[in-house]
This record gives structure tokens, sequence and C-alpha cells, in this order.
């Protein structure tokens, strides 16, 4: 079989083309039913899920957010295909004459109110604060404008309306900032979105997660692979929201080998990809950085999209 789209060679059972993401059964728009499955319209629930593959036919506007700066600088916020509503978000901006570049992803808990809210607020407000500061600072205070920054989007995601009016915690969202001039990239996080370096001559991961998992494989109660099998795993320990008892933010600085890629994602990405060498293979450090934002989506979409899933990427080609 081929892709109707590309022309990629694709397997019978396969759901996607690998190379484009194109789902490989092609149904009409008129047809009644899912247009990813097949399924019979009675498969289709009140809110457009298909109960079938999780597929929503319909989408909403705010669905899919794509941000393109530049050629090097690119982001991408798509709403997966069993979440009901996209609750990342994505925020990046360039200033050329600083040769300065900022990305944050932000991943709002499922579980609090407004999540998708919590990480508008947060992208958008730590990415402006950034953005102040290099063009008002030197390089030098960077890692202090990392924290107001991030202590910025605290502020916002805070000053969302909220009443407890159900269980549900009050706005919260992960955060990953990275701000790069002349080469050398400040990270600051709260949570598990992460932070790659990815080239062709060593990637690594910039980031570690505040997470359960971490914390008891830090602490040697339980090795990785037990701890994986916990349902509480992926439970974060560190946020931004209204009940974060500890929002100091853990800060690196990285200086940028060479040509590369610095990629910040949520877990909506990487809990598809199994190491360091996976990310090389997806990655084409020839392409720039849009393309490199979609074939990341659409991978993680392929993969089963069983979250939302939120990339930046800064195409770095060396000072």
């Amino acid at each position: 079989m081929q892709c109707s789209k590309c022309g990629t060679k694709v397997q019978v059972d396969d759901r996607f083309c690998e190379e484009c993401g194109t789902p490989v059964m092609t149904i009409s728009k008129s047809t009644p039913g899912c247009k990813k499955c097949g399924a019979d319209s009675e498969e289709i629930d009140a809110d457009g899920f298909c109960s079938n593959c999780g597929f929503r036919g319909e989408n909403r506007q705010d669905d899919r957010l794509e941000v393109v700066r530049s050629p090097n600088l690119a982001g991408i916020s798509d709403r997966g295909l069993r979440h009901y509503r996209n609750e990342d978000s994505v925020a990046c901006a360039q200033i050329d004459h600083k040769n300065a570049y900022i990305l944050v992803v932000c991943d709002g808990v499922s579980s609090c109110s407004s999540p998708e809210l919590a990480a508008q607020a947060a992208a958008e407000s730590a990415c402006r604060k950034l953005n102040t500061a290099v063009l008002t600072q030197n390089s030098a205070f960077l890692q202090e404008a990392m924290k107001l920054a991030i202590a910025e989007a605290m502020t916002s995601v805070c000053a969302i309306p909220y009443t407890q009016i159900t269980v549900a915690e009050p706005p919260s969202t992960t955060i990953v900032a990275a701000v790069v001039v002349e080469g050398i990239a400040t990270i600051g996080w709260l949570g598990d979105s992460r932070a790659y370096w990815i080239a062709s001559n060593g990637s690594r991961q910039l980031t570690k997660d505040d997470s359960w998992l971490n914390d008891v494989v830090s602490s040697g109660e339980m090795s990785a692979a037990e701890a994986r099998k916990s349902p509480h795993a992926h439970a974060i320990t560190r946020w931004l929201g209204a009940d974060a008892m500890n929002v100091e933010p853990s800060i690196v600085n990285f200086a940028l080998p060479g040509c590369g890629n610095l990629l910040l994602c949520t877990d909506g990405l990487w809990n598809y990809v199994n190491d360091l060498p996976q990310f090389n293979t997806l990655v084409n450090q020839d392409a720039d950085a849009i393309t490199l934002a979609q074939r990341l989506v659409e991978f993680a979409l392929h993969s089963g999209g069983h979250d939302n899933i939120s990339v930046a990427v800064l195409s770095w080609k060396g000072n």
C-alpha cells in the first residue's frame, strides 16, 4: 500500500503513514461514523469521540497551535487523539540583534480546574518576561531572569479565577523554558516537561523530571523498572499553581556545542521515545525548525496520541 498524500509505502495494518502522519484508511468526509477507523456512527459519542479508537473528527480552533518565528525557531501544540481539549501551550520569541531565542512549553495539569488557561498564561507570561530581560540586561543576568520569568508565570496562573465547586484543584501547569543568548542556553523548569539537546555527535537530556518516580529511584526505595510499574510513576512533585508547595525552579546552563537542535517538549512526546538514539533517528539535522516540530508531533500521533503534544525547536547552526 502507498500513502495517499506522500506516496510512502505503508503496511496493511498501519493506521498512519510514518513519513507524514496521514491516516492510512481514506474515508470520505460524507461517510457517517469515524473518519479514522471507519467505525459506525453509533460509536461516536456526544462530544464527537469515537469509542473504538478515540479519534475526534471535528477539530476546534484551539486544538492545534503552530508558532513560526524563523526557519530556526518554531513550536507546535496539538490536542492529540484522545484528549477532549488541548491543555498544553507553547510560546517562542526571537531577538535578532541580540542573537537570542526564547522557548517555553507548558503542560496543564488535567486533574485541576482550567488547565488549558494555566498552560497558556504561564507560557505567554514567561516568554514576555524573558523577552524583556534579553532586551534590557546582559547575558550575566539570564539565570536571575529565568527565576523572575517563572515567578511571573506563577503569578499569572494564580490570577486565573477559580471557585472550588468540585473536587478539582486550582489551575496548575508544568513549565520548561529556555533562553539562548550567543550560544548559551539557560533552562528552567518545574514538573516533567523536558529539554533535550539532539545532535548527530551526541544527544542528551538537559532536565530532570520533578516526579514521584525520580524521587523514589534517587532515594533507593525502588529500582527504575519497579517504579515505572506504579500508578504513581508519572505523578509530578513540583508545578505552578496556587496549591504548589515548592516553586523554586531548577536551572541549568548549557553551551550549545556546535550544530544541533534544542528541543523542549511535554510528556505527550517523550513518553513515546524509548531513548536518545531514537530521538536521533526522528530528527533530521538538515531540516528547518517547523519541519522538525511537525515530524515529532506526527510521530507522537502515529504512536497513539494519548496525550496533548507540545514541542518547541531551536535549530542551532553554530556560532
